[in-house]
Order: C-alpha cells, then structure tokens, then sequence
C-alpha cells in the first residue's frame, strides 16, 4: 500500500477509538493482561466486546497505537506494509504500546508481532477466528502470548449493563431478578443487543460471521449445503449427533466435508462440540458429539423454534457459562447420561446435571445420571441447577444439591474462583 494511505488510516482510526464507548468493566483481572510481558490475545466471536475490551486496556495505558484491519481501506494491506506503519506510528505517536484489531485479516501478520515483542513493545491484538489465531500463534509466539476467550455478556455483566442490581433477598428483588434472567434466557447476551434490543442485530451478525469469516474466507463453494448445516446444528442444539448421520440427514457427499464445515463453524465462534469422556483419547474423537451455540438469542434468530427448547436454552446457556469460567467440560454417558463433567488437574472435578425442573416424572433419569459420573468418579456431591428449585439431599450415599440457576450465576464465590483462573 502507499504509505500515505496508510498513514491516512492510522491516524484517522485513533482519534475514532479513543471516543469509543468503554463499556462495562467484564469479569476479568485486568492487571493480570496489563502486568505480563507476554503479547495478549483477545479472541471470541464478532460483536462480543473485543473491541470494547481492548478500549479498556487502552484506558489503562499511558499512551498507545491503535489500528484496526477491519477497514475496507485496509483490503490490500501486507506484511511487508507493517514496518511502513511502525515508522508511522513512531512519527506521530512514539509509544511502546500496540493495539491492533481484526489481526487475522493481514496474511502472515504474526512475524510482526514476535518482532516488535522481541523490541520490547507491550502488544494487544484481538480476532474473531480460533485457528488462524491459535495456528500462527503456536508457531511463532510458543511461550510470547496470553490467551483471553471473550464470549457475550453473562447474566452479571448483562445486569450491570442494564444498571440492574441483582439482589436475592427480598421477594420483589427475586421477581426482577427472574424477569431480566427470562430475558437473558431467550435473547442472550450480546451487547449491542443489551444496549438497543434490536434482534435483527443479532441475526446480522450471525450472516457476518457465516458470509464474510466463513464462506468468503475459504472460498466455501457449496454455500447452500453449508448454510443448511449451520441452521440444523443452531436448530438441533444440545443434542448428540455425529458427522455420519449429518451426512445423511441433510444429503452431503461425504462426511469429511461435514467435518470440515463444522470446524469452520467452531472456529468462528459460532458452535462448540462437546465431547463425551471416555479414558481413551480415541474413543473421545470418535464418540457422538453434542452441539452448543455461542448464544442463546442468536440461536433463536436463525433457527426453527419449539415449545420444548426452554430446557435446552438453559443447558446451552450454563455450558457457555461454563466456558466463559474456563472450563474443560465433557458430557458423561454410560447407562445413564450427566449433562456436563468438568476435568480440572488431571482428574474429574465435578459433575453437573441441568433441567429446568426436577419432578416425579423425571427425578430418576436426573438423578441417576448424576449419581452415575459420581460414582464412576469417586466424587462425594453434585448438582442439579435448577429454574427455581432448592434443596440438598442424600442417595446412594452421595449429597445431591438443586441449586437455582440464578443463585448459581452469581455465585460470588465461584465466580470470583473461576476469574482467577480463567483465561491463562
């Protein structure tokens, strides 16, 4: 590119970002990203808040450069046009401190980064594909980065952006909590879509995601099977499945071509594949799968709807809360099924059952799957999360806990657990 082109975009683009809206503090140490000598990556799904983030950052620094690839003035940027930006930004702004958006957009653009890492410069980037960042990452900053996962708002940060207290104590306090919480459930968490509760927000930027870091990006030529694919899985969320009956149901030629497609929608952000645990790495692979989406209100845009899904968009929205904890999760199935069993220190941990209520009719098929994953993994308690639900019991000499989903979203002692060791 030329370099006055260049220069154009990057000084226009700061004085833009620094009027950016900075947003809700998220549940996150920040010191920790601020205080490392490591580059930090943001990475998560479009219009989650990276953008947003990286302003909070910026908050917290003297002085910064800051572009962002996202710009069609940017289309023809290079890498050999990095060291014209860096002489830019050392002409105008003379900071040690890089902020850079959308990086993935710039082929090659991780041997800046390791060089100007290497010069002492203090880096922030984000992106919104997993393996282009992860790839390059691990080939050319082994050991030089700290990973940051963004998803949407969770329910906390969905309250306070909505300047809602959530306090438990008092009836009419609990019956606001529930009112935002049903809202939450079936909208989701994105914060364009908490400022304005615009659906068609988040309708667009799932034809973002699929069109622009999907389909135009590897140049998908069957375009109509793979949209197809996408709206089965956001519609068929939760439930087991596997690349061979994909196939079938929806007529695909092989089931290499399903497997590629779903691990470009996971790349994306969009879905997440949960495995089932088994002792063997194999058996792990090649098991049934189960779906989740990214967001519960972007599910319920794009895909076909029914009376029963209440209970699904409650287990997909604890696994994203799960993930947003950072969690390694797996599915439990052997006579029984366990909804999510967590694997932390080279062992099971936990184990957690969802439903949105635990009754007569289906109190045994709750319990006994839990009461399973306890047993096959020598853990004394588990949990059911629960709409509204509290209680604690004994069976089969194990404690089982209902706990309600709102009192565990915000757990302050889980959460404050998991903001330490979330995102390393």
């Amino acid at each position: 590119m030329e370099q006055y082109k260049i220069e154009e975009v990057a000084l226009d683009q700061p004085n833009l970002f620094a009027k950016k809206d900075s947003g809700i503090t998220r549940k996150l140490q920040y010191s920790k990203y601020l205080n490392t000598g490591q580059v930090v990556v943001i990475s998560g799904v479009r219009r989650s808040g990276k953008s947003t983030l990286l302003k909070q950052f910026s908050d917290r620094l003297t002085n910064y450069n800051y572009i962002n690839f996202d710009d069609e003035r940017l289309v023809d940027f290079r890498i050999q046009d990095f060291n014209t930006l860096l002489q830019i930004w050392q002409k105008h702004f003379r900071s040690k401190n890089i902020l850079i958006d959308e990086i993935q957009n710039v082929p090659s653009w991780e041997r800046f980064v390791r060089r100007i890492h290497d010069e002492g410069y203090k880096v922030f980037i984000t992106g919104s594909n997993s393996k282009l960042l992860s790839s390059e990452l691990a080939t050319h900053l082994t050991g030089r980065y700290k990973n940051l996962e963004l998803f949407p708002f969770s329910f906390i940060e969905f309250a306070e952006f909505r300047k809602e207290s959530i306090d438990l104590k008092t009836t009419s306090n609990k019956a606001k909590a529930a009112k935002l919480f049903e809202e939450y459930l079936f909208n989701g968490g994105f914060p364009e879509y908490a400022k304005s509760r615009d659906k068609e927000f988040v309708k667009k930027t799932y034809e973002d995601v699929i069109y622009r870091d999907i389909i135009s990006r590897y140049n998908i030529r069957e375009s109509k099977a793979f949209r197809l694919l996408s709206n089965y899985l956001f519609t068929n969320f939760t439930k087991e499945t596997s690349y061979g009956s994909l196939k079938k149901v929806l007529g695909f030629k092989s089931s290499t071509s399903v497997r590629e497609y779903v691990s470009r929608l996971q790349e994306a952000y969009l879905l997440f594949e949960l495995y089932k645990y088994d002792y063997s790495l194999k058996k792990q692979y090649t098991s049934n799968k189960k779906i989740y989406a990214i967001d519960n209100g972007m599910r319920n845009e794009i895909s076909f709807q029914f009376s029963e899904d209440r209970g699904r968009l409650l287990e997909n929205m604890i696994f994203i809360e799960l993930k947003r904890r950072g969690k390694e999760l797996y599915y439990f199935k052997n006579k029984k099924e366990c909804d999510f069993i967590i694997f932390e220190k080279n062992k099971i941990t936990e184990a957690i059952q969802v439903a949105t209520v635990v009754s007569p009719e289906n109190r045994d098929r709750e319990v006994d799957g839990l009461l399973e994953a306890l047993e096959m993994f020598k853990l004394r308690e588990g949990c059911i999360i629960t709409e509204h639900q509290k209680e604690k019991f004994e069976m089969g000499g194990k404690t089982i806990k209902l706990v309600p989903v709102i009192d565990w979203l915000v757990d302050k002692k889980l959460l404050n657990k998991n903001q330490l060791s979330r995102n390393s």
